[in-house]
């Protein structure tokens, strides 16, 4: 192919979901499959959304609003902040896409964890920004590590918290003491897509309040995890007027479709099912802890819907062998695996294979 395209893209690599079941049945000729490898809701998604999604349809023919007016006003409510101080998303993925675009130079120096989400280091390159890679400290964020790479060329820090794929998070009062030490020309971005599932006091879940302090923060959230709409594609970014505004700009029109919309809108109403995603996610992280406590596998404590595991054996080998049992995880390099907490039927299904394939 003799069309040129941007150097900048030339050493990306697509990024690879976790492997669909469909897939998993015709390759091993498997009846039940199930997957633990993409942090989805194993209870799905409200019934009051599946509702409210099936009302919505007759308005597929006609385009979704394009400023999520509703949606808007909803997370304003929630969050008592002004509605120009939010602005959803086609889930998470595209927020970050979108920040790039709009904040990344040629060069500009871009700071993350060695071991998070990929899609930080995949649009800063795409971009011609420069990473600087800062590895874990106990698998989780070395944040004087981060500190001590600032120049004057960086631009952007990326903080996941609870970090996807090690679960691990950063306190209240070390984010707070971080944020104080950062340059008011550097953004600082706190992706936050398990923080419903958070056990712990000290974490800092109000990051919305800091936004007074700290204008340089923004703050990402989404639907995909807890509230069970990883299908649908809706997330949101809350920030200062002037950041969330500049994000717009690059925004595609439509961006968020109207199902989307609705389904939000009604999730955020229904706190009972949140509460039962939690309950459950709890349940199965214990069980699976004393399992692997058992079998006497390191993991770090998640504060999330997955669990960071060295199984003592390849985790490629280690997927495979799984994925032939009709179980899907991710490997994560070395002996390390992470999988989903699912139902407690899939926990109990997915440490039987485990022990095979171990054994």
């Amino acid at each position: 192919m003799s069309i040129s395209f941007r150097e900048e893209i030339r050493n990306l690599k697509a990024y690879e979901p976790g492997k669909p079941i469909e897939d998993v049945k015709k390759e091993y000729g498997l009846q039940q499959v199930i997957k633990l490898a993409s942090n989805e809701n194993p209870l799905g998604c409200s019934p009051k959304v599946r509702e409210a999604i099936v009302n919505a349809v007759n308005e597929l023919g006609i385009y979704p609003d394009g400023n999520c007016t509703e949606l808007k006003e909803a997370l304003a409510s929630i969050h008592q902040i002004n509605v120009n101080e939010v602005l959803p998303s086609s889930g998470s993925d595209e927020m970050i896409d979108t920040i790039a675009k709009a904040y990344i130079n040629k060069d500009d120096e871009i700071i993350m964890a060695d071991i998070t989400f990929p899609r930080y280091i995949q649009t800063t390159e795409m971009m011609g920004g420069t990473p600087v890679i800062v590895p874990l400290k106990e698998f989780t964020f070395d944040l004087d590590g981060i500190l001590s790479k600032i120049t004057d060329k960086t631009k952007i820090i990326w903080i996941c918290n609870p970090n996807n794929p090690t679960g691990t998070m950063i306190t209240e009062k070390e984010f707070v003491d971080f944020l104080d030490k950062i340059p008011s020309n550097v953004l600082v971005i706190s992706d936050e897509a398990y923080r419903e599932y958070v056990t712990r006091d000290d974490y800092p879940h109000n990051t919305v309040k800091l936004l007074k302090d700290y204008p340089n923060l923004l703050v990402m959230r989404t639907f995909s995890k807890a509230y069970g709409l990883a299908g649908i594609r809706v997330a949101y970014t809350i920030g200062h007027k002037d950041i969330i505004e500049t994000i717009n700009k690059v925004r595609g029109p439509f961006n968020v479709n109207t199902l989307a919309q609705v389904a939000a809108i009604k999730a955020l109403e229904d706190k009972e099912f949140l509460e039962k995603s939690y309950n459950l996610n709890l349940e199965g992280k214990n069980y699976l802890y004393s399992e692997f406590d058992k079998l006497g596998f390191y993991y770090p404590p998640s504060e999330t819907n997955h669990i960071f595991v060295n199984v003592g054996k390849n985790g490629q080998e280690v997927f495979i062998e799984m994925q032939k049992r009709g179980v899907i995880i991710r490997p994560m390099g070395g002996d390390f695996i992470r999988v989903s907490i699912g139902t407690m039927d899939e926990n109990r299904l997915f440490i039987e294979k485990l022990k095979e394939v171990i054994d």
